[in-house]
């Protein structure tokens, strides 16, 4: 039976492209959404790089949400394709959810991804997420700004935090109200349609960014270079095989790499103690992990490097 046929008549399905500022909650509002974590989050702006689509199924609709780079003025050819790949995803839906981060007043880079979407012909939702951290009265101050901005667009506007899920249900609720008739799409049983390579190796990537900050921005990325059983390392059968993984983490200069590594690799011990916290969760089993850190200079701008890592333009 195919999956058309299956569901019941009036059912609602669509894209919902998550649009905003790098390190407005994007990612962190998706997982709250899903109810598990889908996307690496960090408090580091521009954590998100892939286009990962997590879904969410109900028995009345199926939510397909397109977690998007944070737009921003690019300074690599890395940040290029980042960029292009976020406002490509505009064209590319049936629902925009416009992210604020409610922390700060409107600024020109919201102001810019506002006229981005004026002439789009598409239902925008507006969120403004982290207004758990906002007092009363600077609320309320908060929202006749972001209204003055919105100007006469008559888009619905969601104060809310991703982190505690405060007004989540509501804004989730409004999204499903403006979801066109269509099938399911994915199987309702599907949260991510990130390859596991993909989504093993932003766990690492997450780790890095948490645990070095400033130290190391944005001039690293993940690869994994093999994923294994080793059925040898498991003396009870009754449990899941441990799986083996190995990766390597592009830096793209030595003083990068010495700090990535750490005194006697006490940071790269760090870094794989917490990935393989997260990477037992997602597959469910042990995880056997094995760090190497490699110099690539200049990674961001090669084309080939990108393609490779999997940063394609689009």
């Amino acid at each position: 039976m195919s999956l058309i046929n299956s569901i019941p008549e009036g059912y609602k399905s669509g894209f919902i492209s998550l649009i905003g500022r790098p390190n407005v909650g994007k990612s962190t509002l998706i997982n709250k959404f899903v109810g598990k974590k889908i996307a690496i989050t960090s408090p580091v702006a521009q954590t998100t790089r892939n286009r990962l689509r997590a879904i969410i199924t109900s028995e009345t609709s199926q939510l397909i949400l397109l977690d998007t780079p944070g737009i921003h003025k690019p300074h690599h050819l890395l940040g290029e394709r980042l960029v292009e790949s976020a406002c490509k995803s505009i064209g590319e839906v049936d629902i925009i959810l416009l992210i604020f981060d409610a922390c700060f007043s409107p600024g020109k880079g919201d102001l810019f991804i506002l006229n981005l979407l004026r002439n789009k012909n598409l239902p925008v939702v507006v969120a403004l997420n982290k207004w758990d951290l906002l007092k009363k009265e600077q609320a309320k101050i908060r929202f006749i700004e972001y209204q003055d901005l919105l100007g006469n667009c008559s888009w619905p506007i969601y104060p809310c935090s991703a982190i505690n899920g405060n007004g989540c249900d509501f804004l989730l609720e409004e999204l499903q109200n403006k979801l066109p008739l269509g099938p399911q799409l994915y199987p309702p049983e599907m949260t991510s349609d990130q390859p596991q390579r993909i989504l093993l190796a932003e766990l690492i990537r997450e780790q890095v960014l948490l645990h070095t900050r400033q130290e190391i921005p944005h001039s690293v990325a993940v690869k994994i270079d093999r994923i294994e059983e080793l059925p040898g390392k498991n003396q009870n059968t009754k449990k899941n095989p441990v799986i083996g993984i190995l990766a390597t983490i592009l830096v793209e200069t030595k003083s990068q790499k010495l700090i990535v590594i750490g005194k006697g690799g006490s940071m790269l011990k760090l870094i794989g103690q917490g990935a393989r916290l997260e990477m037992q969760l997602l597959i469910d089993g042990p995880i056997y992990l094995e760090l190497f850190v490699k110099v690539s200079q200049n990674w961001r701008s090669k084309p080939s490097r990108l393609s490779e890592l999997g940063y394609q333009g689009d």
